[in-house]
């Protein structure tokens, strides 16, 4: 529009245009005024009557039209397809991003936390030696991590006395490519301190690890609870449920988000994402629908995205879901998913990284699906 009214400017400066002043009158023919006053309510009405006739007409530079293509192509743009990025040879877990941009990844099988390069998927070992995975299990050790203030700090779990171990069950802080700190023994509080729901590990089954306000929050899928522990091992039960399985965690300011597993038989009216806040009893249901949901994260324009490993395999109590039935599904305003990717095989842990999601399985697979989200972007 301001291109248009530039040229009707320039029109009345050449003295094209009827004008009010005296002189004007007297240069310009009364014929040619005529004229002018026809063309003028001719370009007007071109205008008013097709916005865009101008626009089309003027000729954009290079850098002008990119951007607006650009812009164009952000706007239409959809989810890509599933791409493999990296293999974990020995199966993966929990994921996080951190230092450099990069994905760091927990192998519970190798005691190990991975860095992987979110462009070109190479993987270098960020961290070794930490408790290894219990084969009579075929789950847990270093489950999750977390960055807070640059430092590292893992989840380790069924790896206690209960379940046929020997180590420590909480958090510990990596302080080295060989070394780590047990900050907080989440074992023995758990011990100390049962849930109110059944149970049978008295350890309890740590999920997930979220940074919250210069500390933590773990979510316990088998005690029913999320803990906050400080890096002094202070640890406090925030929020306690029924047999709902929590899993995944992230935070939007003061709001604690959740994702629920569901209980045996984890139909999909019981896999569910909440809201609430510390030292609230209110719990609130975001969205529900997707079958055995395992984490949830929010995207740029904090746009809430889930994910679902899939339908249940059916053999015990804490199995995975079968193969290749998991999805990533985006949170609606009336509390319903939209499915954006499918086929998953037992997908575990998922990271935003730009408009990129991450997705971590339970193979040690890493994948990538670009233009997950759409505007706005901030």
């Amino acid at each position: 529009m301001k291109t248009k009214l530039i040229m009707i400017s320039k029109l009345s400066q050449g003295n094209l245009l009827p004008s009010k002043n005296q002189l004007n009158k007297k240069l310009v023919p009364e014929s040619l005024r005529i004229y002018t006053s026809m063309l003028l309510i001719v370009i007007i009405s071109l205008i008013a009557g097709c916005n865009n006739a101008l626009d089309d007409d003027i000729d954009l530079s290079a850098e002008s039209k990119m951007t607006l293509q650009v812009k164009k192509s952000k706007a239409v743009s959809a989810p890509g397809p599933a791409q493999l990025l990296a293999t974990l040879p020995q199966g993966a877990s929990g994921s996080t991003v951190g230092p450099g941009g990069a994905l760091y990844v927990t192998e519970g099988a190798a005691g190990r936390i991975s860095r992987v390069d979110p462009k070109t998927g190479d993987v270098t070992t960020f961290t070794s030696g930490l408790p290894l995975q219990l084969p009579a299990i075929g789950i847990g050790g270093v489950w999750d991590v977390a960055f807070l203030g640059g430092t590292a700090y893992a989840i380790v779990m069924l790896v206690g006395p209960d379940v046929g171990g020997s180590d420590v069950v909480g958090i510990y802080r990596i302080d080295g490519p060989n070394s780590y700190t047990i900050i907080a023994d989440i074992g023995a509080f758990s011990i100390a301190n049962p849930p109110t729901s059944p149970f049978f590990v008295p350890t309890g089954v740590q999920y997930s690890i979220q940074t919250y306000r210069g500390a933590f929050l773990v979510a316990d899928g088998h005690h029913n609870r999320v803990l906050h522990v400080t890096r002094d091992g202070e640890i406090t039960e925030i929020q306690a449920f029924g047999n709902i399985v929590p899993t995944g965690l992230a935070v939007s300011g003061n709001t604690i988000y959740m994702a629920e597993l569901g209980p045996v038989p984890h139909l999909p009216e019981d896999g569910k994402v909440v809201s609430f806040s510390p030292n609230s009893p209110t719990i609130t249901t975001v969205a529900s629908g997707a079958r055995m949901i395992v984490d949830v994260e929010f995207n740029r324009g904090r746009t809430l995205f889930a994910l679902s490993q899939g339908i249940w395999d059916g053999v015990e109590e804490g199995s995975p879901a079968l193969p290749n039935t998991g999805s990533l599904v985006k949170v609606n305003d009336d509390g319903t998913f939209t499915q954006i990717t499918d086929g998953l095989d037992r997908p575990t842990s998922l990271e935003f990284i730009n408009n990129t999601a991450y997705i971590v399985s339970l193979t040690g697979e890493i994948w990538t699906i670009e233009d997950v989200g759409g505007p706005p972007f901030n």
